[in-house]
């Protein structure tokens, strides 16, 4: 088995899900004017969903470099958080490391810290592969939004929940092939405590920060 069709078969989840979601952001570049080309490059040079949902908006409203800077720092924060965890298996990943942390968005995160890559393919092929392939899934969902919004008239009221669909399946994938529930419940908890303290849209942040320390707890408590 090839690099290319292992990383397109267990990628075939994101392309379902970046292909809906890429296209609300595509839908949403074309009614505030800019041009095809503003998804082609936001997609290619940023490749971050959720900031560049935020950005669309910035751009709208005029919003100086220094917020955008501030808004999709702070977005894309949770970046730091997880990234920590694949440093061991970007180990050994070049010359395509400098690509996989740039490409290492939520749900390729996801297919990372699950697959089980096969004997006969090169570890580091299949990670780039994998990243490659859901990156270009993006890009062509935000240019087939942008072009369906500006040829016909496209209800895309709740193509948002796709994002949160395809959060679900890479969860019940990783519950499968993880051994141990501990992290799941603790990531449960926080969130739940997240939502009570600060509510459910400043949730985010918080949450991550309470199951990194809860995680740490639990690393001492069993050592």
């Amino acid at each position: 088995m090839s690099e290319k069709y292992f990383a397109f078969k267990v990628t075939i989840p994101i392309l379902l899900g970046y292909l809906a979601i890429g296209c609300a952001f595509g839908l949403i570049v074309q009614t505030a004017a800019y041009p095809w080309y503003t998804v082609l490059f936001t997609s290619i040079l940023i490749f971050a969903g959720a900031a560049q949902y935020a950005l669309a908006g910035m751009f709208v409203t005029g919003a100086s470099f220094l917020d955008v800077a501030i808004a999709v720092f702070l977005i894309n924060s949770r970046h730091l958080v997880y990234g920590l965890s694949v440093l061991d298996k970007f180990k050994g990943t070049m010359p395509y490391t400098p690509y996989l942390i740039f490409g290492l968005t939520d749900e390729t995160f996801g297919v990372l810290s699950t697959v089980q890559i096969p004997p006969e393919c090169d570890r580091a092929k299949t990670y780039f592969y994998i990243t490659l392939f859901d990156h270009s899934y993006w890009i062509l969902g935000g240019l087939i939004g942008f072009f369906l919004g500006s040829l016909i008239p496209f209800d895309f009221a709740g193509v948002d929940f796709a994002l949160t669909s395809l959060f679900v399946v890479l969860l019940v994938e990783q519950w499968k092939h993880c051994n141990d529930k501990a992290p799941f419940a603790i990531a449960a908890i926080c969130s739940i405590i997240a939502i009570v303290v600060v509510g459910s849209k400043n949730m985010l942040i918080v949450s991550f920060l309470l199951s990194l320390v809860g995680l740490l707890l639990l690393r001492r408590v069993r050592r």
